[in-house]
């Protein structure tokens, strides 16, 4: 035994030694600490260490006191609401101030609209105590139609984000078809069975990307011939119609936003919608030196705004304090260097670049840029000129996550079959000028006026039995919708 006690102990060391040279304030992120911080977020694990630790250190620094950081990771945003809510529920059933979190840090406008007009944020000090990083060249209010920060100044943006296309250069070419640069291109027949497509009720960034397909649609028809009620339907049909198209191309709908560019880098699926940071990543991991990366993403022409993923405290924090404090931090510019700056470079990630953009506009600088993992990725002097709008989808955001579920995931089968019966014995006519096609794109049932009249409301008095009942009905119509596409299509029907 006494022969392989130094083996044992030189064993001991190698794995103690990377725990013994840290500090004191990465080993409060792992449960000891003076004090604690709980924050809820669909933040990956990159983020999540990368900004804890920073922050524990900042923390260590400002006070001499250690501190813990709790992480709840439910899921997506969706999970996180529906969490949110059947605590806040259960805690004004006894009596309590608060659910015991005390951060909601990342997500979509969506979600944190939605939180705020429940009552369950409070106000942000950082407003009062840096009044000068909300200036229009720091923080502007608003930008591509955008809010950064909420008007009551309950909720913050951290970082831009915006959705575009990521797309398989090898794959592409093998289809034949020119590298997608709209969102419309997904569309195209060619793509049938390889497009990537992720659940809009699964993720708030994904029914984001399908309402800016919506909005790309109507604003062009508005363009075209001005805002009329008439110009408004037909957008929403042009919209609709899209999201059948791709839809009708899709592999499958994952519940999981990040797989669609694993799986098009990996060729089983040659294109997909995809947020920045994700296809960006993938981008640079499968860059070989002197060569360029299989997986390309882009932002699509005239076809997507840049948003934000906010920050906001509950009300009833348990720490307050310091989640004021985390705030002030992540708004910082040494809070904002953590998200492009490469990793070990000076005031950059200790290991992985989040690969996000930083909100603050003065953190764009020569000097910064020249340590960005993205030095290229100028979003505000890039975004490309589309401008959401919000009075024309924005309050039916809820519900077209919910329409896109009963239009094409839920008779997927019967979609893609009459897709593939069309494509297959139409010739060059364009689909939607058969008779087949004229069937599978009948929205008719559905239409914008509808929409805002009936399915909105619907889906607000929040009775999920009364709206599977109605989504149950919009579904059947789409399938039978879909079903006699096929048997005209299969019988060579024309114009």
């Amino acid at each position: 035994m006494r022969r392989f006690l130094p083996i044992l102990l030189l064993l001991a060391a190698v794995i103690a030694a990377p725990i013994l040279l840290r500090e004191r304030s990465e080993l409060a992120e792992v449960g000891q600490g003076d004090d604690r911080l709980v924050i809820i977020t669909p933040h990956n694990q990159t983020i999540r260490s990368e900004f804890g630790e920073a922050f524990a250190k900042h923390w260590k620094e400002k006070t001499g006191r250690t501190l813990n950081i709790n992480w709840q990771f439910p899921g997506g945003t969706s999970d996180i609401v529906r969490v949110l809510d059947s605590g806040f529920k259960a805690a004004e059933e006894i009596g309590k101030p608060g659910v015991g979190i005390d951060i909601f840090f990342g997500g979509g406008e969506p979600e944190f609209v939605g939180q705020t007009t429940k009552g369950r944020f409070i106000e942000l000090t950082v407003f009062k105590d840096h009044p000068e990083w909300f200036a229009e060249d720091v923080i502007p209010q608003r930008f591509t139609g955008e809010t950064f920060y909420e008007e009551h100044r309950r909720w913050v943006g951290t970082c831009l984000s915006q959705m575009g296309i990521c797309y398989n250069v090898d794959s592409v070419k093998r289809l034949g078809v020119p590298p997608p640069r709209r969102w419309e291109d997904l569309g195209d027949p060619a793509f049938a069975g390889y497009v990537a497509l992720a659940d809009p009720t699964k993720s708030g960034s994904v029914g984001r990307a399908f309402e800016m397909m919506i909005q790309e649609q109507m604003q062009q028809v508005i363009r075209e011939k001005g805002d009329t009620p008439e110009a408004r339907e037909e957008g929403w049909k042009r919209g609709l119609n899209l999201l059948q198209a791709m839809a009708a191309n899709a592999r499958y709908f994952t519940d999981s936003a990040s797989k669609v560019p694993h799986d098009v880098a990996q060729g089983d699926a040659a294109a997909g919608t995809c947020i920045d940071f994700y296809g960006r990543s993938y981008e640079e991991k499968l860059a070989r030196a002197g060569h360029a990366s299989r997986l390309v993403w882009i932002a699509p022409l005239g076809g997507t705004s840049i948003s934000v993923d906010p920050i906001a405290i509950f009300r009833g924090a348990p720490n307050e304090a310091i989640a004021q404090e985390f705030v002030s931090f992540v708004l910082s510019m040494e809070g904002q260097l953590l998200w492009n700056v490469k990793a070990g470079l000076a005031g950059g990630p200790r290991e992985t670049s989040p690969r996000r953009l930083p909100l603050r506009r003065d953190v764009y600088s020569t000097e910064n840029l020249a340590r960005f993992a993205d030095p290229d990725a100028l979003p505000y002097e890039r975004s490309g000129g589309f401008q959401y709008q919000r009075e024309l989808t924005g309050p039916a955001f809820r519900a077209l996550a919910q329409i896109f579920r009963s239009m094409a995931i839920d008779p997927h089968q019967e979609m893609r079959g009459a897709w593939l019966a069309m494509r297959d014995n139409m010739g060059e006519q364009p689909l939607g000028e058969t008779a087949a096609g004229a069937v599978f794109f009948d929205v008719s049932h559905l239409s914008y006026r509808r929409l805002m009249d009936e399915v909105v409301p619907l889906i607000g008095r929040k009775d999920p039995l009364v709206t599977a009942r109605e989504m149950a009905r919009i579904s059947a119509i789409f399938r039978a919708n879909y079903q006699k596409a096929a048997v005209l299509a299969e019988e060579g029907g024309a114009p």
